[in-house]
């Protein structure tokens, strides 16, 4: 690198410009063998969950992006073929609505004031703009992804995969239409899944705005209301409750248990509705009606009740649909109702029935309502022919290969919830009542003088071109002549999103690359899209390619707010990874909500949220601290609760790498010149060795965390190792070994072995913090045939060439002696001319700290003298001390410094502490039974226990023996 290094830290010029360069060498292609083959290491593949182009990206999007491009690069630099691809996805329903709200907001039109073509021209426009976003975000975050193999759900090559599937699984009879309950959601005006409805628990009455109507209007939930119907040609009356008495105009029956003896009288009659020309048999059914609840009589709505529906089917009720798909009633419900909307006539059908003497009493009833995910409003279940998938055979494949060890789910919770839900798996309806999307490819054959039900799927063909499903129209109109109409539904997100994982590699196709990369080896995503999305991928891959699609899925935690509030735009906590990267003051936060579809009330609620979570904005932070943060945070919770002070922690850690390595380098002279291998000479120091062997510890440690996913575990040992043990030790300690006056071979050989930590500690990062890091090694002199990058390089693994056992344990007392200094200064309050004694007992540990006196003396600021005595007459008068073990101990020279008198006092309350937890101890090791009950370890603890308080109080002794002869 030409330009010198910078004089400190800033990210924003350190993260500039890689990421063009890796992309510009090609470094984020997978390198293969020259057939093409993966190479020998093995190959790892993941299909990047595609974001949605509803918006720009968010923290959550970020956590993503750091856990799997830390894995890929990790995999990359174990020397595997890694492929990571990228793409966007449609998100029908969001996008859709998205735009819809923009466009009223701007324009005060309507979809429909524009039609179909020039609105989807408007959401092209949309996609077109915030996929370039979101690429400048993905490209910001680090990800190396292969740019050249980036896919939209509604590419051509995608929208044939859709297209496919569609008519293979109608061709094989898990794809049908039906009449069916649908989830309706009146502001969006369309079916929802399952998923895709939230249940709102309520515990009694609750008033509460719902969209669509004025924001001052509240309707009331939460409660029961019951009331009567006359029994038809008779004076008695059936009393029922309902959560919902609007529904009661699509009454078709009443239903009650066969053994009740209230009703057997009732068997076969009709009660007779009191607002429609309407009469209701009386049904029974054991399965619908529980005696000992309410009443015992239930009334039934077919189309607009899933229990009810049910009942319908088995009785061969009416079903009377009384609802427009605006939300408001329709002509069945009765000229007195017709127009009126839905939760206005909740109201109306009550003072409606106290008006005709059938209203009974509303008392409080906890429940819950179905809320739309998407626009927060209360779901319908309305009756729609819709195109559905038989989920049943599929799920239990999926439930087979994932117990055969084909599929791994972690953490395990989210393996439990999934085979909770492939064995209660449903029936998934498919269509969609929007524009944005892949339409149906299916037609409705239009037979000429044949009367043809739409509802009926008998009446539908559906192909691959308009040609394939031309032909299969003819054979059934029999030679009769035909129209053919297109579905007008688009499908379901989740139907092409299921697809990705082998629709990205070019199938139905059979490619290059859908051969060598196919399964694909992890799938890293939100535990919340679990079954929206994971388990989707898994029926769709294995029933179109005979294949699980990856063998892993990792499920990574939700991220929160510091208060652990879900990120809301209206609470103004969602935060935009780059504001996090580049810093953003308040008021620029305050601009950005201005931005969106938010209304005022909003806006004032999500600004205070704002000035309460960032007083002074969002400090510049780094992409190499955001991706470490959120990496420490995962460690399997579900939740993760994130503080931008502690990501603002993590850029000070940069901070401390580059000052570290700047500090370093000037200890590697000009004349440094790399051994072509990092292996040891033999000629190493104490301290060298110990470092070597943490690294080697540390390497393990790393790859065995990330091997395991637990990415919290991981960046901890690199952490510690680059704080407390590179930097803290190991660099203070080479100091005077780098000095000019020193013997070439040691200055030498500390250089080497400063080289080899900095080379593997920044290689051990770099999956976490990719910048810096290339930033940093790039500076650093290189050896013989080095990779041209970092990202390239070999990850540092167990290394034997790196044990040093006896040195890790030999320098952890000389540590443990630097830390009793510091301490036993500290707590005479000495900062300056602090000079220590160590007294050692031991022939072997006297020689080793008296060789690491000048180590020890470098390692404790403001230390002036280290001395190793072997006889306590050697002390000077006046010491401190500390017995560190029963063989070592530590003095400090203090006379001078302290008021004699009172430290006299308190070493003799120090002597009567330890004495007391001598006698404890002597006293639990006298028992009668002690050698024949406690076990021999817990024994040999408390001996050498009872050798350090021994030692602790002669050393005490001979400090208040120096002090009493100093006064």
């Amino acid at each position: 690198m030409s330009q010198p290094m910078a004089a400190s830290y800033n990210p924003h010029a350190v993260e500039a410009a890689w990421y063009d360069w890796w992309e510009a060498q090609g470094f984020f292609k997978p390198q293969t063998q020259s057939d093409g083959s993966a190479k020998p290491e093995g190959r790892f593949v993941i299909p990047a969950p595609p974001p949605n182009v509803t918006g720009s990206l968010h923290i959550g999007h970020a956590l993503t992006v750091a856990i799997q491009d830390c894995l890929v690069r990790w995999n990359r630099m174990l020397g595997k073929t890694t492929l990571f691809v990228p793409g966007f996805d449609h998100a029908g329903i969001s996008t859709q609505s998205v735009v819809e709200r923009r466009l009223y907001k701007l324009e005060g039109k309507t979809r429909h004031d524009l039609g179909r073509e020039a609105f989807l021209t408007k959401v092209l426009d949309w996609k077109n703009d915030y996929q370039a976003r979101i690429t400048n975000q993905l490209r910001r975050l680090g990800g190396s992804y292969d740019w050249n193999r980036v896919a939209f759900t509604m590419d051509p090559s995608l929208s044939k995969a859709v297209i496919e599937t569609f008519c293979r699984l109608h061709e094989g009879g898990i794809l049908y239409r039906a009449n069916r309950l649908v989830n309706w959601c009146v502001i969006l005006n369309t079916t929802l899944s399952n998923l895709e409805v939230e249940q709102k628990q309520l515990e009694g009455r609750t008033l509460l705005n719902v969209p669509g109507y004025d924001p001052k209007e509240k309707f009331e939930f939460g409660v029961i209301t019951s009331f009567a119907y006359p029994i038809h040609d008779s004076d008695e009356k059936i009393v029922i409750a309902t959560t919902r008495p609007e529904t009661m105009l699509g009454d078709s029956a009443i239903a009650v248990h066969p053994d009740d003896p209230r009703y057997k009288h009732l068997h076969g009659k009709f009660a007779k509705h009191p607002f429609v020309d309407r009469l209701l048999p009386i049904v029974t059914d054991a399965i619908a009606v529980d005696m000992a609840f309410g009443t015992g009589a239930v009334k039934i709505t077919p189309a607009h009740d899933p229990n009810d529906y049910e009942v319908g089917v088995r009785h061969k009720l009416e079903f009377i649909n009384i609802l427009n798909d605006d939300g408001t009633l329709n002509a069945n419900a009765g000229k007195k109702f017709q127009g009126m909307k839905r939760f206005h006539a909740r109201r109306e059908v009550v003072k409606a029935l106290g008006e005709a003497g059938l209203y009974v009493e509303t008392k409080d009833n906890p429940m819950q309502i179905p809320i739309c995910s998407k626009s927060g409003d209360v779901i319908e279940p309305i009756l729609k022919p819709q195109w559905w998938v038989n989920c049943k055979p599929l799920a239990e494949e999926a439930i087979k290969r994932t117990r055969n060890g084909e599929l791994m789910i972690s953490p395990k919770q989210s393996e439990a919830d999934w085979y909770r839900w492939l064995e209660n798996i449903q029936d998934w309806c498919i269509s969609r009542q929007l524009w944005w999307g892949h339409r149906c490819p299916a037609y409705f054959v239009r037979v000429e003088g044949a009367d043809a039900d739409v509802n009926d799927g008998k009446n539908w063909v559906v192909g691959r071109t308009l040609e394939e499903a031309t032909e299969r129209a003819k054979m059934l109109a029999n030679g009769a002549n035909f129209t053919l109409e297109q579905d007008e539904d688009v499908l379901d997100t989740w139907f092409s999103s299921g697809l990705w994982p082998f629709s990205i590699m070019g199938w139905p196709e059979q490619t290059h690359d859908l051969s060598h990369y196919y399964p694909t080896n992890m799938l890293e995503t939100g535990w919340d899209i679990l079954f929206f999305w994971v388990a989707r991928m898994v029926l769709l891959g294995i029933y179109l390619t005979g294949k699980v699609p990856f063998s892993e899925v990792l499920c990574h935690a939700m991220v929160r707010d510091a208060h652990g509030r879900k990120m809301s735009k209206t609470l103004g906590n969602v935060v935009d990874p780059l504001d996090v990267i580049h810093g953003l003051p308040l008021e620029n936060l305050h601009q950005k909500l201005y931005e969106g579809n938010l209304d005022e009330k909003e806006i004032v609620k999500a600004i205070a949220g704002q000035k309460k979570d960032f007083p002074r904005g969002i400090p510049e932070c780094g992409t190499d601290g955001l991706r470490f943060a959120l990496c420490a945070y995962s460690g399997g919770g579900r939740d993760i609760n994130l503080d931008i002070l502690r990501v603002e922690g993590y850029r000070k850690f940069c901070n401390k790498i580059f000052n570290a390595t700047k500090f370093a380098m000037l200890k590697l002279d000009s004349t440094f010149v790399p051994n072509a291998l990092p292996d040891p000479t033999g000629n190493e120091s104490l301290v060298e060795r110990w470092i070597l062997h943490k690294l080697n510890i540390t390497s393990t440690n790393v790859n065995s965390h990330l091997e395991q996913r637990n990415f919290m575990a991981a960046t901890t040992a690199v952490h510690n190792f680059w704080l407390y043990e590179l930097c803290d030790v190991f660099i203070e300690a080479m100091k005077p070994m780098t000095d000019p006056t020193v013997a070439l071979e040691t200055r030498t050989s500390a250089q080497q072995t400063l080289y080899t930590c900095l080379d593997y500690g920044l290689r051990l990062l770099h999956p976490f913090m990719p910048f810096v890091t290339e930033e940093l090694w790039q500076r650093l002199p290189r050896r013989i045939n080095d990779d041209p990058s970092i990202m390239v390089s070999r990850y540092p693994t167990q290394d034997s060439r790196f044990v040093f056992d006896d040195a890790e344990r030999q320098f952890e007392l000389v540590l443990a002696v630097v830390r009793t200094g510091r301490s036993l200064a500290a707590s005479y309050n000495l900062q300056s001319d602090i000079q220590l004694f160590i007294h050692a007992s031991d022939i072997a540990e006297t020689k080793l700290l008296e060789s690491q006196a000048p180590t020890m003396g470098s390692l404790i600021k403001g230390c002036t003298k280290v001395a190793v005595i072997g006889d306590l007459s050697q002390l000077p008068p006046g010491c401190g001390s500390t017995a560190l073990s029963p063989t070592v101990a530590v003095y400090l020279a203090v006379q001078g410094f302290i008021d004699l008198e009172a430290e006299v006092a308190k070493l003799e309350k120090k002597i009567h502490a330890v004495n007391l937890n001598l006698d404890k101890l002597l006293k639990a090791t006298s028992q009668p039974d002690y050698r024949d009950s406690v076990p021999t370890t817990v024994q040999q603890a408390n001996e050498d226990k009872q050798k350090v308080l021994e030692a602790e109080i002669s050393a005490l002794q001979q400090s208040k023996s120096m002090f009493l002869k100093l006064q």
